[in-house]
């Protein structure tokens, strides 16, 4: 009988050999390309705090995708699922999930399919540490208000 891994393990080696395919690539050859309707919605769900929803809707569309695209779709999607983690009182979900999520983020920066790409990484992370500073005993005292939302690129032009 062949030894089985613990998920978190696969999990993380899948993140790491995800993380080791984008820095010999170049993931950001689409990125000029507009959002799609299905982002969009994705985008919307996100940012009224459907994180379950934003979930099933970034992941049919990152699991269709056969280029490396797929991985922003998946850091979004990772995110939220952070953020989902974090109203459920899963620390340890919030803070793996915050952190692989902006790790594939990282690579689609500045901006990508019209997504401010740095600005959710850099918020993303400031809640995380914010997370980390106050553990997982005082987690309940998290200001939800930094929780960050998706901002398309116009938006963030025009304030």
């Amino acid at each position: 009988m062949t030894e089985r891994r613990p998920k978190r393990q696969l999990e993380h080696l899948k993140v790491r050999a995800t993380v080791e395919r984008l820095r010999s690539t170049d993931p950001r050859t689409r990125c000029d390309e507009p959002p799609s309707d299905e982002m969009l919605k994705a985008i919307h769900e996100f940012n009224a705090g459907e994180f379950f929803e934003q979930h099933e809707t970034f992941e049919l569309m990152w699991r269709a995708e056969p280029e490396d695209i797929r991985y922003l779709y998946q850091g979004i999607l990772q995110v939220g699922v952070g953020f989902y983690h974090l109203i459920g009182g899963n620390h340890h979900g919030a803070i793996t999930k915050l952190r692989t999520g902006t790790a594939m983020l990282e690579f689609f920066q500045p901006e990508c399919k019209g997504v401010d790409v740095a600005r959710l990484v850099a918020e993303a992370r400031a809640a995380r540490d914010r997370l980390v500073e106050l553990g997982e005993e005082r987690m309940g005292e998290f200001d939800r208000s930094l929780i960050p939302r998706v901002h398309l690129v116009q938006e963030a032009r025009s304030g």
